[in-house]
C-alpha cells in the first residue's frame, strides 16, 4: 500500500512537469511505468497512467488560466495607472528592509511599511472601471494590515511583467498559484473593516513577534531572525550572497526540518504537560492525544511562518505521521511522504513547479532513499570519526536529492557546502532555531526575552560568519542549467537505481543515466551554435532592448542588454545571463551598445563581466556626454580586460563577421553631438544569402530621414527591429516603405508609461501587411533564416 500511495502521489505531482515539457516528461513517465511493471499489477499501471494524465490535464488548465488572467489584467489596467477602489487583504504583510525590492516597482520599502497582496473587488484605473476583481502586490503598505481587512485603496499599479524567454523558469505557475497579476505602490490606504478569523489573528501575532524581534535582537541579527521565524527573507545583499554562495540558505528558511523540529518540540511539551494530569494519563496514551493536537498546530505554525511550499509540505507530512500516531499505529516515513505529496498535488495542480516545495520534497526523498546507503558507505572507523561522518552522510543524502533542482534555479553549486553545513547546521538548528522560537513567546518575561534575543543573535551571527567565510573561500561549481530532457533522464535513472536489487545493477543505472545526460549536453552545445543560419532573438527584458544574434559560423553578437531606470531589477542577472547559460554560450564575439540609455545598456553591466567578449561596439556619445556611473563602470571594466572598443569611425561600412555581412549604416562617420542619443543609435543591417535584418536601436524620425537621404535601397530587409519600442516618433511611412519588411519586432513591456507601441505605428504595420511580433505579447521572438527560407517562432509562448 505504501509503495502504491507514493507512486500515485508522484504521478499526480509529475503532471506539472508533463504539462510544461510534454515530450521529455511524457517519455520519462512511460519509462518509469515500464520499470515498475514488475512491482505492481496491470490494473495499478493503468491507474498510474490515468493519474498522470489527470495531473497533466489539471496543470495545463491552470497554466492556461494563468495566462488568460494575466492578459485580462493587461487589458484592464493598460499602462501603469493610478487605481482607486475597495480591496481585501489576501496575503500576510511582509516587511522588506534589507535589500532591494523583488519587483520592478519603483516604490521603496521603508520602516513601518510592508509588501502585501490584495484583491481589488471594485474600483477604477485611470477612470476605466474594473470589470472584474484583480489581485495586486503592493509595496509601501502599513505593517498593521492583516488578511481579511477591507480597505479603501489608492495605488499606482501596472501589470506584472512575466519575462517569457525560452530556457528560463516559467513564471506562469507562480502566477497561477498566487493569482497576483499586477504590482505597484500604495499612495493611500484606509482600513474600512478589520478582518476576523484565524488568518487575521495569525497576522496580528506575526506583527507582534516582528516588533519584539526588532526591539530586542542585535541590528545585524534582526533580519536573520525575521527570516528564521517569519519567513521574511529580505537579507542585506552581502548576507544574501553569502548564504546562497555557501549553500546555507536553508538554515534561514522555514524548511521542513525547521517545522518538524518546532512542532515536534511543541508535541513533546504538550505530552509532558498531559503526563502531569494523572487522571488523564492513567486512562489513555497521552502521546496519541498530543499527536492529535500537533496536527492543527503544524498547519497554524506553517501559516505563521510564511506559508512557503516547503513548510506546507512538511505540515502535510507531519500531519500524516501524527495522524498515524494518534490512531495508535506506527508511523511510516514513506507513507507520510506519499500522503503529503498527494494532498499537496490535489490542492495545487502545479505544486511540482513550486521551487520551495520541490526542493523540500527532493531533500526528503534523498534522506529516505540515500541516508542509510551513504551511512553504510561513509560511517566507518573509530567512534570520534563516526560522529563526524554520520551527519556528513545525512547532509550528502539531502543535497544529492536537491542537486538537480538547485541546478535549475541557480547555475552554481558550492563545493564547500557540506563542510559549511557540518559547522553551521548544529549552531542553526540546535541553538539559533530554539532560541528564536522561544523568544517569540517570552514577551511576558522581558529579562528572559532579552537573554534569548542576545543568545539568538550570537548564534545567528555565528552562522552568518560561517556563510561569509565559506563564500570567500570560493569553491563554486558553475554549469549550465539542466534541460527538461536531462531532468527526465535523471528521474528515470534514479527510479531504475532505486528499484535495482543488486549494487552492480544500481551502479549500471546511474552510469547509463550519466552517460545519456552528457550526450544530451553535447547535443545542446552543438544546437546552441547553429551553423548555416542567421538567427535574431529578441529577448523579453521588459521595456528595453536586448537582441542575441546567432551567426552562420556559430559565433554570436549581443546587441544591448535591457534595463530599468530607477529600479533595482537587473535584466542582466534576471534574463540575459540565464538565457546565455541555457543556450550554453559563454562567449560573445561582438557586444553592441546601440546607444547609452539605461533601457539598453544597464543589463550589460552585469552580463559583460561574466562572459568572454571579443570586442565591444559603441557610438562614443555615452563617454563624451556622460551617461552616468553604471555606464562608466561598464566601460572601465571592458578596458581593464583588454577588450577592444570600436567606434563608428572604424565601424561604418560592411564587415564580414561569422559568415554574415554586417553593415553599420549610422551614425556615420561619427555621432552628431547636437542629436539625441536615440537618433545617434547604431543602425545595423545583417544579411545572409538573400535575406537581411535591419536593427535600428531607438532611431527616430530624424535618423530615418538621414538614412533615406543617403541610400534608400540599402535599407531593404526582411526583418525590421522597430525603432524606439514602437514609439510614434519612429517608423515613418517613407522609412517603412523603403525597408519593406515581412516581419517587425517590437521590443516593449507592459509596465511602460509611454504607451509603447503606439497604436498608429501598429496600424501602419498592419496596413502595409507587416506581421508585428511584440515581446509584451508572448515574450521572446526568434527570427531565423538559412539565407533563403525564413522562420518566425515564439518558443516561450507555448
Amino acid at each position: 500500500m505504501t509503495d502504491k500511495l507514493l507512486l500515485f502521489s508522484l504521478a499526480l505531482v509529475a503532471g506539472a512537469w508533463t504539462a510544461r515539457a510534454p515530450l521529455p516528461a511524457g517519455l520519462a513517465a512511460i519509462a518509469v511505468l515500464w520499470l515498475v511493471r514488475s512491482r505492481v499489477d496491470r490494473r495499478t499501471l493503468v491507474v498510474l497512467a490515468l493519474v498522470l494524465l489527470a495531473g497533466t490535464w489539471r496543470a495545463r488548465g491552470a497554466l492556461d488560466r494563468a495566462a488568460a488572467m494575466h492578459a485580462r489584467a493587461v487589458e484592464q489596467i493598460g499602462p501603469p495607472s493610478r487605481c482607486e477602489g475597495e480591496a481585501v487583504v489576501i496575503g500576510s504583510p511582509v516587511v522588506q528592509r534589507g535589500g532591494p525590492l523583488a519587483s520592478a516597482s519603483p516604490d521603496e520599502s521603508s520602516a513601518g511599511q510592508a509588501r502585501v497582496d490584495v484583491e481589488i473587488v471594485r474600483g477604477a484605473c485611470a477612470d476605466r472601471p474594473l470589470v472584474e476583481p484583480i489581485r495586486a502586490r503592493l509595496h509601501g503598505a502599513p505593517v498593521e494590515l492583516a488578511r481579511g481587512d477591507r480597505v479603501a485603496l489608492l495605488a499606482d499599479l501596472a501589470p506584472v511583467h512575466l519575462f517569457l524567454n525560452e530556457g528560463l523558469n516559467d513564471p506562469r505557475p507562480h502566477l497561477a498559484r498566487s493569482g497576483v497579476t499586477s504590482s505597484g505602490g500604495v499612495v493611500d490606504v484606509r482600513v474600512v473593516a478589520r478582518g476576523r478569523g484565524v488568518r487575521a489573528w495569525i497576522d496580528r501575532a506575526r506583527a507582534h513577534v516582528r516588533g519584539r524581534i526588532e526591539a530586542t535582537f542585535h541590528p545585524e541579527a534582526e533580519p536573520l531572525a525575521r527570516a528564521l521565524v517569519l519567513g521574511e527573507t529580505d537579507l542585506r545583499d552581502a548576507d544574501d550572497e553569502a548564504f546562497r554562495g555557501s549553500g546555507l540558505s536553508h538554515l534561514l528558511a522555514v524548511s521542513g526540518t525547521h517545522l518538524v523540529l518546532a512542532v515536534a518540540g511543541f508535541c513533546a511539551m504538550v505530552r509532558a504537560l498531559l503526563l502531569r494530569v494523572e487522571a488523564l494519563s492513567a486512562r489513555m496514551d497521552v502521546g496519541r492525544l498530543s499527536a492529535a493536537i500537533a496536527i492543527p498546530a503544524s498547519w497554524l505554525y506553517a501559516d505563521f511562518a510564511g506559508g512557503s511550499g516547503s513548510a506546507l509540505r512538511a505540515a502535510g507530512m507531519l500531519s500524516a505521521a501524527m495522524l498515524t500516531r494518534a490512531a495508535g499505529r506506527r508511523p511510516s516515513g514513506l507513507r507520510a511522504f506519499g500522503g503529503s505529496l498527494l494532498v499537496a498535488a490535489l490542492v495545487d495542480p502545479l505544486v511540482g513547479s513550486d521551487p520551495s516545495f520541490t526542493l523540500s520534497a527532493a531533500a526528503t526523498a534523498g534522506l529516505l532513499g540515500l541516508d542509510r546507503p551513504f551511512a553504510r558507505l561513509l560511517v566507518r572507523g573509530p567512534a570520534p570519526l563516526r560522529v563526524v561522518l554520520r551527519p556528513t552522510a545525512t547532509t550528502l543524502a539531502a543535497m544529492t536529492g536537491c542537486t538537480p533542482f538547485i541546478a535549475i534555479m541557480s547555475p552554481q553549486i558550492p563545493l564547500l557546502g557540506i563542510a559549511a553545513n557540518l559547522v553551521a547546521a548544529p549552531i542553526g538548528e540546535l541553538a539559533a532555531l530554539p532560541l528564536c522560537l522561544g523568544h517569540a513567546v517570552l514577551a511576558w518575561a522581558p529579562p528572559v526575552e532579552r537573554g534569548a534575543a542576545l543568545l539568538g543573535s550570537g548564534a545567528l551571527i555565528a552562522v552568518r560568519a560561517v556563510a561569509r567565510v565559506t563564500t570567500d573561500m570560493g569553491g563554486v561549481l558553475s554549469f549550465a542549467p539542466p534541460m527538461p530532457s536531462q531532468l527526465a533522464v535523471i528521474a528515470v535513472a534514479a527510479v531504475a537505481a532505486g528499484l535495482a536489487d543488486r549494487a552492480r545493477r544500481r551502479a549500471s543505472a546511474i552510469a547509463a543515466g550519466a552517460a545519456v545526460v552528457l550526450l544530451l549536453e553535447g547535443l545542446a552545445v552543438k544546437a546552441a551554435r547553429p551553423t548555416g543560419k542567421l538567427r535574431v532573438r529578441a529577448l523579453d527584458v521588459g521595456q528595453g532592448d536586448s537582441l542575441l544574434v546567432d551567426l552562420p559560423d556559430g559565433g554570436a553578437m549581443l546587441i544591448d542588454g535591457g534595463g530599468f531606470m530607477g529600479s533595482p531589477l537587473d535584466t542582466g542577472e534576471r534574463v540575459v545571463l540565464p538565457v546565455l547559460r541555457a543556450l550554453r554560450r559563454d562567449r560573445i564575439d561582438v557586444v553592441v551598445i546601440s546607444h547609452p540609455h539605461p533601457d539598453h545598456f544597464s543589463g550589460l553591466v552585469s552580463t559583460v563581466p561574466a562572459i568572454d567578449v571579443g570586442e565591444l561596439w559603441d557610438t562614443g556619445q555615452g563617454e563624451d556626454h556622460g551617461a552616468g556611473p553604471s555606464y562608466a563602470a561598464l566601460m572601465r571594466g571592458v578596458r581593464k580586460r583588454g577588450i577592444p572598443i570600436r567606434r563608428p569611425d572604424t565601424l561604418c561600412g560592411k564587415h564580414s563577421i561569422g559568415g554574415a555581412i554586417v553593415e553599420v549604416l549610422s551614425p556615420c562617420p561619427s555621432f552628431l553631438p547636437d542629436e539625441s542619443a536615440n537618433d545617434n543609435s547604431l543602425v545595423l543591417r545583417i544579411s545572409y544569402g538573400a535575406r537581411a535584418a535591419l536593427l535600428v536601436g531607438d532611431a527616430e524620425v530624424a535618423a530615418e530621414r538621414a538614412l533615406l537621404a543617403r541610400d534608400p535601397s540599402a535599407l531593404r530587409a526582411d526583418l525590421l527591429k522597430v525603432g524606439h519600442h514602437g514609439s510614434r516618433t519612429s517608423t515613418s511611412p517613407d522609412f517603412l516603405a523603403a525597408v519593406a519588411p515581412a516581419v517587425a519586432m517590437v521590443c516593449s513591456g507592459v509596465r511602460n508609461r509611454y504607451g509603447h507601441p503606439d497604436p498608429g505605428v501598429m496600424r501602419l504595420l498592419a496596413e502595409r501587411g507587416v506581421h508585428a511580433a511584440r515581446t509584451d505579447r508572448g515574450g521572446e521572438i526568434v527570427w531565423e533564416t538559412d539565407g533563403h527560407d525564413v522562420r518566425l517562432s515564439r518558443p516561450a509562448a507555448r
